[in-house]
């Protein structure tokens, strides 16, 4: 027979599908946000059958201010555990929220900067200017393709760094590719990352771009550098176990690789999704993680209703390939790490509950309430492949 840790595990972040405003968004400027109802609203209803047996529909109305995804109604009897997570870290990111639900809560939270400009500290701009050798412009908060729209042609003519921020914890860094190589993009990067450690910081991100003046395109090239995990993670105690982790997508870059035995970086939904079938196809034992993150990058920050819900129904029929091809003892999780109202003001992130969905052939499926903590993966996981009660990490 088969021990626990032969089982496979599949966990699936839905990039920024938040359900509503968690108790502390006012805190975050976040008060009435989410996501998910209100793209359903602006795209007049979303097709999810496969989400909506599985319980996303049996979600809000367990919220305080939970409201109805418009054509995705409760399931009578739903075919997986559904609840809601609070997140309990400071902050509101990628980095913040994958690393709660990997087992470490930041009771400090990353610094942020203001909008400016400027931005960040005119020392840090400088000592970075100096190491790289080329200036800088912007050193504002903005959105990356309006920055670069603005300010794209100067920085080819000039051969300089367009830096900016956001609400996040970012420090980023857009060229164009014809005019700066993507090895120099990455190595000033890393620059980056040394000069913003002791700032705390929480990710140092590049943003190549392509094309004319009036027609500037985000490239696939993005990579972020995170700064490393400050404790131990659930992927980190599986690997040590010789259980193997496979990433897919940016997580390689936000736990800079600790825990992690095999990282597959692909740079959209389509190819992720893609990759999970085949490895469900394949992959003898072990954890695959994976970030879907068009919902976030292309949609939530660009604030596209239309497109976000054209993303998740792409989504939800992928769902229905993969549902099959799980094997008895297999877990699948499906949550987000935060929320992306495309509705909202401005273009960051939004303070929200996230939804969480549990399902694996035989296993019972039951209401899992409100949980306080995205660490609640972590323990899944671990009981899962008969782990040790896996505690969370506060730093």
């Amino acid at each position: 027979m088969a021990s626990a840790s032969d089982n496979r595990q599949f966990l699936i972040v839905l990039d920024s599908v938040g359900i509503g405003e968690a108790p502390d968004a006012a805190d975050y400027g976040d008060s009435g946000a989410n996501t998910l109802a209100h793209l359903a609203e602006a795209a007049g209803g979303l097709y999810l059958p496969v989400l909506q047996r599985m319980g996303l529909g049996n979600i809000p109305p367990m919220l305080p201010n939970g409201l109805p995804i418009r054509s995705v109604p409760p399931a009578a009897d739903p075919m997986a555990s559904f609840g809601a997570m609070r997140e309990l870290s400071r902050g509101k990111d990628t980095t913040v929220g994958h690393w709660e639900m990997a087992g470490i809560r930041l009771t400090k939270g990353f610094r942020v900067f203001p909008p400016g400009p400027p931005s960040f500290p005119l020392e840090l701009i400088a000592e970075f200017e100096q190491r790289t050798g080329r200036k800088v412009i912007g050193n504002r908060a903005a959105a990356g393709t309006q920055i670069i729209a603005e300010l794209g042609e100067r920085q080819m003519n000039e051969g300089c760094w367009i830096v900016y921020t956001s609400a996040d914890s970012v420090f980023q860094i857009a060229a164009h590719e014809d005019v700066i190589p993507l090895f120099e993009l990455y190595r000033a990067c890393q620059t980056a990352r040394a000069l913003c450690n002791p700032l705390f910081v929480g990710r140092v991100i590049a943003r190549p771009y392509l094309g004319k003046p009036g027609a500037f395109e985000r490239t696939a090239n993005r990579r972020d550098f995170s700064v490393p995990p400050p404790a131990p993670t659930i992927l980190d105690r599986l690997s040590e176990r010789g259980i193997p982790v496979t990433a897919i997508g940016k997580l390689d870059d936000i736990f800079v690789g600790r825990g992690i035995t095999r990282s597959l970086h692909v740079e959209n939904n389509p190819d992720a999704q893609q990759t999970l079938l085949d490895l469900a196809r394949s992959q003898p034992n072990g954890l695959v993680f994976a970030n879907l993150i068009d919902f976030d990058m292309l949609h939530g920050h660009r604030r596209d209703a239309g497109g976000y819900a054209r993303a998740l129904e792409a989504t939800d029929r992928f769902l229905g390939e993969l549902l099959p091809k799980l094997r008895p003892g297999d877990l699948l999780i499906i949550t987000a790490d935060h929320g992306n109202d495309p509705t909202f003001q401005g273009t960051d992130h939004c303070r929200e509950f996230v939804p969480l969905l549990v399902y694996g052939s035989g296993r019972l499926a039951q209401s899992l309430g409100i949980l306080n903590g995205f660490f609640h993966v972590a323990r899944m996981l671990a009981e899962h492949v008969g782990l040790p009660a896996f505690s969370p990490c506060a730093v």
